[in-house]
């Protein structure tokens, strides 16, 4: 019931998804168009992406103006533009992320940080290209183009890059014009720190601004990790920073030597198919298992068999998906659908698989109660709603507004499952130890105060017939417990002990999983190098198989499992046998084992060998 319920909640699920990804569509990938109408933000990040030698990056802004029109007097208060950020890593920039009350743009570069800033001047109508001399040989040479003169464009400009550069060796004043109003560059030492500042002409129509810009990786010293962030400062008041509106038309387009794909994403199309290949074995050689053991074997082993089989779906499709995006730099709108959908069954069917589990049904149960309920009442929705969140990331540019809603939305939503999904273990786990407290005594307490006189008996002979076969041809008399009474209740004390085990090592092993895959590996994205990026999906698919094989191991169907030796009570039975233990009618009579749920379970029945 269960079970058909929560398929019925993902069956609905999935077909939403997928009338919204048909709708939506998958976005551009590696090669962006951003549009942002009347934004307000003072800083937007557009996009991130690590560089190999021979890597280059080409910008088109077009339709930028603000709202209301710059004049005459706010050209001087105004400074809007973009800064170009290089680092190793994906870790935090010490010179753009970090939260600054000035303008970034009327700061001047410090001579140790890798940053480019393209400030627009409204009064002479020209992009300011400003950077540290001494780390020029650390950062791409910016080329603008236009529509006239592309080619002697880019020449002027590398020409006075590299005169740039050898200035930077020897600090000298230097002025260069042309006789062209296209390009103008000049050399600034009014600090101690050196200063690279070229000029560009941009397109002004009625103000609207225009231009082109893009820049090539010549030197392994430029590989990195570049961040692309637009600018917005408004004079020095607060509520005038907020009323400056602007709209905004940029296409990015990036690409490494072979690939479309970040430097850090080029292998994942080889890891996501490899990884799925091993969940793929892995979910074989549990369906060999369950085949091997069918008595044993109960409806959640099969929920279980479903869980890697699913998995390894999901990773092919996502493979498919990197594989064309790093091929033509955007994906296939119906392999991204078939990913998404994948993908959200997958998630959904983890957390409903590890709450299934940890409340024990099937096992030591077949109807969930009214507080199991509510945890998958809530589990199932979070889970439909983080995996929205992912999809609307994935298919939405990095500069929008809901870009970064939906990011603490899927942030806040996957701690909320991981938090619901421990209460079902740690219930059982308290109910566990109070059983184990008591060694048995409670059952038979419960019995005398239902049974006076006869409970004793009655206890005696339950706990006998799990313990070991009644001889034959004897019956006690009223009020005396046979000796094995002891090793019953010592029996029924290590079962509670063992099942109490097993489930503090199910908790612990999901606090690790949980851990791991939501702090560590994010920790060691920021931490190791911008090209080792890959090694966070790595850690988290390898995390995720080791969870679920030990996971398996742990419930796996066998007789010595004491998970399946959980004790169902039968109060019908439990007096049944009062009755057949205290009557003296068991001469005659041997002990079979009912099988339930092609399980055998404990509770014996007898039948008459006559």
């Amino acid at each position: 019931m269960a079970a058909r319920g929560a398929g019925a909640v993902l069956s609905r699920a999935a077909v939403v998804l997928g009338l919204m990804l048909l709708w939506t569509g998958p976005a551009g990938a590696r090669v962006h168009h951003l549009t942002l109408k009347d934004d307000v933000r003072q800083k937007v990040h557009l996009n991130t992406f690590g560089f190999f030698k021979d890597g280059f990056m080409k910008v088109n802004v077009s339709n930028l103006s603000l709202k209301p029109p710059v004049g005459s007097d706010d050209k001087s208060s105004l400074s809007v533009g973009f800064s170009l950020d290089r680092t190793r890593n994906d870790g935090f920039s010490t010179y753009l992320d970090e939260e600054v009350d000035y303008c970034i743009l009327k700061r001047k570069p410090e001579q140790d940080v890798s940053v480019v800033i393209l400030l627009l001047d409204f009064k002479t109508e020209v992009v300011k290209v400003r950077f540290s001399a001494e780390a020029a040989s650390l950062l791409p040479k910016i080329s603008f183009m236009s529509e006239e003169n592309v080619t002697a464009l880019s020449t002027k400009l590398l020409k006075t890059s590299e005169q740039s550069s050898d200035s930077g060796k020897n600090p000298t004043k230097t002025n260069q014009n042309t006789d062209s109003k296209d390009k103008k560059s000049k050399r600034s030492t009014t600090s101690p720190q050196s200063i690279v500042e070229q000029e560009h002409p941009v397109h002004n129509d009625r103000g609207t601004f225009s231009f082109q810009f893009f820049f090539n990786i010549s030197s392994d010293n430029q590989e990195g990790l570049y961040s692309l962030y637009f600018h917005k400062c408004v004079g020095k008041d607060g509520p005038t920073n907020d009323q400056q509106l602007f709209s905004l038309d940029i296409e990015i387009t990036e690409k490494n030597p072979e690939s479309y794909l970040s430097a850090g994403e080029i292998p994942l199309p080889k890891l996501y198919i490899s990884m799925a290949i091993f969940f793929f074995l892995s979910g074989t050689v549990w369906i060999h298992i369950l085949r091997k053991r069918r008595n044993d074997v109960f409806k959640i082993h099969w929920l279980m068999a479903a869980l890697p089989f699913t998995k390894s779906l999901s990773l092919v499709f996502h493979a498919i998906d990197y594989h064309y995006i790093s091929s033509q730099g955007f994906p296939i709108e119906g392999w991204a659908v078939v990913y998404y959908i994948t993908h959200l069954l997958k998630g959904a069917l983890l957390f409903i698989t590890i709450a299934l589990i940890g409340t024990g049904w099937a096992f030591i149960k077949h109807i969930l109660s009214d507080k199991d309920k509510k945890i998958f009442m809530i589990v199932i929705p979070l889970q439909v709603l983080a995996n929205v969140a992912y999809i609307i990331i994935e298919s939405t540019e990095e500069g929008t507004t809901e870009y970064g809603l939906w990011k603490e939305i899927l942030f806040l939503v996957d701690l909320l499952c991981c938090g619901a999904i421990l209460f079902p273990v740690v219930w059982s786990i308290r109910h566990l130890q109070e059983a184990s407290a008591t060694d048995g005594k409670g059952k038979q307490q419960k019995r005398e105060r239902k049974n006076p006189g006869k409970t004793s008996d009655a206890t005696a002979h339950h706990l006998l017939t799990d313990a070991q076969p009644v001889p034959e041809k004897r019956s006690l008399p009223p009020g005396q417990l046979p000796p094995a009474y002891v090793l019953g209740v010592t029996s029924y004390a290590a079962i509670n002990l063992a099942k109490l085990k097993l489930f503090r090592h199910y908790y612990v092993m999901i606090v690790c999983y949980i851990y791991f895959t939501r702090i560590i590996a994010i920790l060691i994205k920021i931490a190791v190098p911008f090209q080792w990026k890959w090694l966070y999906q790595l850690l988290d698919e390898m995390a995720t198989l080791v969870f679920f094989v030990l996971t398996g191991y742990k419930f796996r169907p066998a007789s010595d499992n004491p998970y399946l030796q959980l004790s169902q009570d039968d109060e019908d039975d439990f007096e049944m046998e009062a009755v057949v233990t205290t009557s003296g009618v068991m001469e005659g009579m041997k002990k079979v084992k009912k099988v339930v749920n092609g399980s055998a379970e404990p509770r014996g029945e007898w039948e008459s060998t006559a």
